[in-house]
């Protein structure tokens, strides 16, 4: 699907601008549409554990990254835009197509953890870092559509409402064109990126580096070793849901920040589709040492 429409890009059917299009469908259309069908199920023991599991590994795991990100700084002299492409991935892009497909629609529930403590983190720790204030900026956080839906979501778990079943058929239905138009957003973006441009970059491995293989392998050292998924029932496959966001590539939100601040948005994009490309290698890695 990638390899689809970055030929398309090459050969002037499409401009890399016209994923914008897609990425905003995306964004406001599919994903909340496949997180509102997520909890369209029994709030069970084994549910509500779950949610209570994948919450603590997310605080957890983010604590840990925004700790590495401040040492990284002081210790490999990372500039802002470095830093938020380095800890922070893109999970919201690519998490919920990945789980759809690989383990389904009925796991995606799990990833609204994940995704809540990351949306929170992303308008006030990387805003503030981006911007260089200390501003946050809470309006933002329960404005956007993904967080809008997780809130009606759990609004319908709790109380145990069901959508009528035209609506549920349609709800479905967009869910499964989230993990097709992912891939043909990255293979869009990908199409449009210079060879020449790569070279300009010299600490572009180094960052890398750190977005797609060490904060990995150290969260999945945490999650594998640390006793969590004993915890709870299908605990490891609720942690590979959270391995899985964490080991995505940088997070497409640090170009959108460091654009609209002025901070080297386009170092940024770079950043987000060389990891972009090169983390189909590394995450079938990652997954592979959690589950030996």
């Amino acid at each position: 699907m990638m390899l689809m429409s970055m030929a398309m890009v090459k050969m002037k059917i499409l401009k890399a601008d016209d994923s914008k299009v897609m990425s905003l469908l995306l964004l406001y259309v599919f994903f909340p549409c496949v997180m509102l069908i997520s909890f369209q199920v029994d709030l069970t023991p084994q549910v509500q554990n779950g949610l209570m599991l994948g919450t603590l590994a997310a605080v957890l795991i983010h604590v840990i990254l925004i700790f590495m990100g401040n040492f990284m700084q002081r210790v490999l002299h990372l500039n802002a835009v470095e830093m938020c492409s380095a800890i922070y991935s893109n999970s919201g892009n690519l998490i919920i197509p990945l789980v759809t497909a690989v383990l389904g629609p009925e796991w995606v529930i799990y990833t609204s953890s994940f995704l809540v403590v990351q949306l929170v983190l992303f308008w006030t720790h990387m805003k503030s870092s981006l911007a260089g204030e200390r501003h946050m900026d809470f309006k933002a956080v329960f404005t956007n559509a993904n967080m809008i839906a997780i809130m009606i979501g759990f609004v319908l778990l709790l109380t145990g409402l069901r959508f009528p079943e035209p609506l549920n058929d349609a709800f479905r239905a967009m869910g499964q064109v989230v993990g097709p138009s992912a891939m043909i957003i990255a293979g869009i973006l990908l199409g449009g990126v210079s060879l020449d441009k790569l070279k300009c970059y010299k600490r572009l491995p180094l960052v890398v580096l750190l977005r797609l293989v060490i904060i990995p392998l150290i969260i999945m050292l945490l999650l594998k070793y640390s006793g969590l998924k004993e915890m709870v029932e299908n605990g490891e496959t609720i942690l590979l849901i959270t391995l899985l966001a964490t080991a995505t590539p940088s997070a497409t939100t640090t170009v959108s920040m460091a654009t609209l601040f002025g901070n080297d948005g386009e170092y940024a994009s770079v950043i987000n589709v060389v990891t972009a490309t090169l983390c189909v290698i590394t995450m079938p890695i990652i997954v592979w040492l959690y589950q030996l």
